[in-house]
């Protein structure tokens, strides 16, 4: 028995310990050397950074072992961890900015130029045809001008009624210089309006031009805006979602994922690559512009590809001055025609002493209307380019974005600062707790596979007012474009269009083109008749007439009658294009 004992006292030594824990088995092998030098380059104080391990009792995010941070240390990782989350976002999409922007600038170029080049062409058409007697009313021309920039530009007038109100004024000087012998009082232009005005299409001045040009230009440039404004939305859009907004479980996320290595000590041990993935799933899902961004981009792509056909904006352009002309010439052709229908309808005027006539106006002298030749069917502009090249440029750049914010977490995890490189995934990383493998499922970003998130499990705010707002003006601007696209003009719910309950806003038809026969435009109630206008310039070749100012037009009579706030006028919209989501 007392050598049995002795042997064991002997054997004694030779026998292992208890073995230590996880904390003071980095208590004994690991120091805070490495966690010092990585901070103190990155400007953190070193009195802040204990040389060796301590008890991290006081962590709030971290595993409260043996830690390298003290609780001011872990506040500022905290923060760095978010920021540099937040600017990796901003980074990815920067291109995603650049793209739309750039696209922006091109088309609103293309477009303001085409408008200029139109309108340069009429003067040079109407100089060359018409003279002095073309500078002498020059500005009914310059008004149709400025009025169409003003619809692209500032959402202003109706085009409707921008063109009837060019096609009475210009009815009113051509009108009384076609017939020199008479003496036309303000009441009989008056009365000339009105039967300019009416629906039965009795008179017809000037031929089928107007309605002609009113279907090529109207379509081409509520498309035009809608496009331009279509893509100044999704930059602005998009800027602010690269602004991510973190929430308190996603911060608490990142800093487990990029900011506790440095706690315990291993700042070298990359977060692993299913860890990194689940939490952006987790930050990202709800802060995105999914599903409405591949909604956004067919809506765009759709309006381009009516741009450049159907619709065409060059086209559009390029007619403006050919169906003026066209309807002049048609004027004086027909001219004893329509002055028995006017007289017939206003009375004949007074005739003029043979010795206060005027001479006839030389409307023998236009030559024919002019026509763009084949070369200049597709012009390069001041832009640089034509509308052709920019369509096919769009939807080339579209294509690498479509998966954007699909892709997005992925993404961001590609950065080493975030997970460990894909070729690395077999090797050990850090698991949230320590050196491992990571065992948890990586989940999807729909919002059902989220509430699964095994790194964000007690977040569930989903998208914060912000986001819903994003998305909800990328959804006005999608619904905005593809009412465009056919034909429709959302901005200008008219209240006749709006008592016969269409409710589609200003409505073009397709009838314009080469081999197809006129469809007749939408019906639309008759207007009132106008009173007389004088607040024009006036004067000899200036824009004043006798035209209407009540109701002239129905936008802005809805605008003055009806005073809408913007809220409640965008309301309706929203819960169109919102949905169910």
């Amino acid at each position: 028995m007392f050598a049995l004992r002795s042997l064991l006292l002997l054997l004694l030594p030779l026998c292992p310990g208890p073995g230590p824990g996880p904390g003071s088995e980095a208590k004994v092998t690991r120091s805070c050397a490495e966690t010092r030098q990585v901070l103190g380059a990155r400007g953190y104080s070193l009195n802040l950074i204990p040389p060796a391990l301590i008890s991290g009792e006081h962590l709030q995010i971290c595993p409260q072992e043996y830690t390298c941070c003290s609780s001011e240390t872990e506040q500022k990782l905290i923060r760095e961890t978010e920021a540099t989350f937040r600017g990796l976002v901003e980074d990815s999409g920067s291109f995603l900015v650049h793209t739309l922007a750039a696209r922006h600038r091109k088309f609103n170029e293309f477009f303001r130029e085409m408008l200029s080049i139109s309108q340069h062409s009429l003067v040079q058409l109407f100089t060359h045809s018409y003279g002095r007697l073309y500078s002498q009313h020059a500005l009914i021309f310059n008004g149709l001008f400025s009025r169409l920039r003003d619809y692209y530009e500032k959402s202003g007038e109706g085009l409707d009624d921008t063109l009837a109100d060019f096609w009475a004024q210009l009815l009113e000087r051509a009108f009384p210089l076609l017939h020199p012998q008479y003496s036309f009082p303000p009441d009989f232009l008056l009365c000339l309006t009105r039967l300019t005005s009416t629906t039965d299409g009795s008179l017809q001045p000037f031929g089928d031009s107007p309605r002609r040009l009113r279907l090529q230009i109207t379509r081409a440039l509520v498309a035009a805006r809608a496009f331009v404004q279509g893509l100044e939305t999704g930059k602005n859009v998009v800027s602010e979602a690269l602004k991510v907004s973190v929430s308190e479980g996603c911060r608490q996320a990142l800093m487990r994922l990029t900011g506790c290595p440095l706690c315990r000590g291993v700042p070298s041990l990359m977060p692993c690559r299913g860890f990194c993935l689940n939490v952006a799933q987790g930050c990202l899902s709800s802060r995105g512009l999914e599903p409405d961004w591949g909604s956004y981009l067919d809506g765009l792509l759709l309006l381009a590809e009516k741009l450049q056909g159907p619709f065409s904006f060059e086209l559009a352009a390029e007619s403006i001055g050919v169906r003026i002309s066209e309807g002049l010439m048609h004027l004086q052709e027909n001219s004893v025609k329509v002055a028995a229908k006017v007289f017939q309808e206003c009375g004949t005027p007074h005739p003029v002493p043979a010795r206060h006539r005027r001479a006839p106006a030389p409307w023998e002298e236009a030559s024919r209307p002019w026509r763009a030749s084949a070369e200049e069917e597709r012009p390069t502009t001041a832009a640089g380019t034509n509308l052709h090249r920019l369509v096919l440029e769009l939807r080339e750049r579209l294509g690498r974005v479509r998966g954007f914010w699909a892709g997005l977490p992925l993404t961001v995890c590609e950065d080493t600062r975030m997970a460990a490189d894909i070729s690395q995934e077999a090797a050990p990383c850090w698991t949230g707790l320590g050196r491992g493998r990571y065992l948890k499922p990586v989940v999807g970003s729909s919002p059902t596979e989220q509430l699964h998130n095994p790194e964000l499990e007690g977040d569930t705010s989903g998208p914060d007012v912000p986001t819903r707002r994003r998305r909800l003006h990328l959804r006005a601007a999608t619904a905005r474009m593809r009412a465009a696209a056919l034909g429709q003009d959302l901005d200008m719910r008219d209240a006749d269009e709006d008592a016969s309950g269409s409710g589609g806003g200003q409505q073009y038809a397709d009838d314009w083109k080469a081999g197809t026969a006129p469809v007749p435009p939408p019906a639309r109630l008759p207007r009132p008749p106008r009173p007389p206008r004088r607040d024009g310039p006036g004067g000899k070749g200036g824009g004043g007439s006798a035209r209407y100012n009540q109701g002239r037009s129905r936008s802005q009579g809805t605008s003055i009658g009806l005073q809408t706030p913007p809220i409640l006028t965008f309301f309706p919209l929203a819960l169109v294009v919102l949905g169910p989501r």
